[in-house]
């Protein structure tokens, strides 16, 4: 149950950073077309039912939020900068490579220690 908890808090994440990243993306091309907002909407709301089912499992099960919310954070420091990488094809500047690292650094620490 650890593992499905992991997993819905990581899928959760990625699917609502999916659905950021590609409603701002099609609203910045298309001069601010409100029509695909609503599929983004329904994409953002599964995430967040996953993220609320993954908390309350792995609360249930790990005896400690402070787990589940070092997850969840490590799962925006490896998903989103991947999938901006890959959606948008911007490349980071030296300032969010070293916030990056050190988020990552910390949320490492917070899982292990």
């Amino acid at each position: 149950m650890k593992i499905v908890a992991v997993a819905a808090v990581f899928l959760g994440e990625a699917i609502s950073i999916i659905a950021e990243l590609i409603a701002s993306r099609r609203f910045g091309k298309a001069g601010g077309d409100v029509t695909m907002l609503p599929p983004m909407f329904l994409l953002i709301s599964f995430g967040g039912i996953l993220l609320v089912f993954g908390y309350a499992l792995g609360y249930m099960h790990l005896k400690n939020i402070w787990i589940i919310v070092a997850i969840s954070v490590g799962a925006i420091l490896v998903v989103e900068p991947i999938l901006t990488l890959l959606l948008f094809r911007d490349v980071p500047t030296t300032g969010s490579l070293i916030g990056l690292m050190l988020g990552a650094l910390g949320t490492l620490a917070a899982v292990c220690l």
